[in-house]
């Protein structure tokens, strides 16, 4: 009994972390597609800096979920550099 409310416990963490991980990478995708959008100088190095910490904001949750052998949803617009 108590191995599966641990599981179950798991099984919850881990979808919330999928459900982070999924909401990072929508944001990432949203600052990309704004620093594409504009071409002013300062705001441009604003728009980057912002751009660069989605970037590593879903980086690191992609690399805890793969350490923690989490898997989700295949979704086919979400590439990933390694």
């Amino acid at each position: 009994m108590f191995k599966k409310r641990i599981q179950k416990v798991k099984q919850n963490y881990d979808q919330q972390l999928l459900d982070v991980i999924y909401d990072v990478k929508a944001d990432w995708d949203h600052a990309r597609e704004t620093q594409k959008a504009v071409y002013e100088s300062e705001v441009n190095n604003e728009l980057l800096m912002q751009t660069k910490l989605q970037e590593q904001k879903y980086m690191y949750l992609y690399h805890e979920a793969k350490r923690r052998q989490v898997h989700g949803q295949l979704q086919h617009n979400i590439a990933v550099k390694q």
